[in-house]
């Protein structure tokens, strides 16, 4: 049985809206805006949505140079954050020391990439 559903990619941003318009009209998606202007999500009727989050002090990554590695992550949906939460610190993933909200909780995989189970 699957710990978890539908993974979403968020991209990082200096502007949340402002990225998600860019893809948004390159795909020619629906854009949706959260009322902070912190987070944005563009939609199709056929695909998952592609997210955007707005974070301080944004560095653009240095490609194909590592010094500023690509910024993304995936969300995934969960029925019980606790449940999934042992199921995948068993698999090896780390809970991060800072969590941010409350219908969603940060890991780090096996190798230092975050990931977030988000509540459905």
């Amino acid at each position: 049985m699957a710990i978890a559903k539908q993974p979403v990619v968020v991209l990082d941003a200096p502007d949340a809206r402002e990225l998600a318009e860019f893809y948004g009209e390159l795909l020619d998606w629906q854009l949706r805006v959260d009322d902070d202007g912190t987070w944005a999500e563009i939609t199709s009727d056929s695909w998952p949505p592609i997210c955007f989050q707005q974070v301080e002090d944004y560095r653009a990554p240095g490609w194909p140079s590592q010094t500023h590695p690509q910024q993304m992550h995936l969300d995934v949906i969960v029925d019980d954050l606790d449940a999934a939460e042992a199921a995948v610190t068993e698999l090896g993933a780390g809970k991060a020391a800072e969590q941010p909200g409350e219908t969603f909780r940060v890991f780090l995989d096996p190798v230092g990439h975050p990931f977030c189970l988000v509540l459905n």
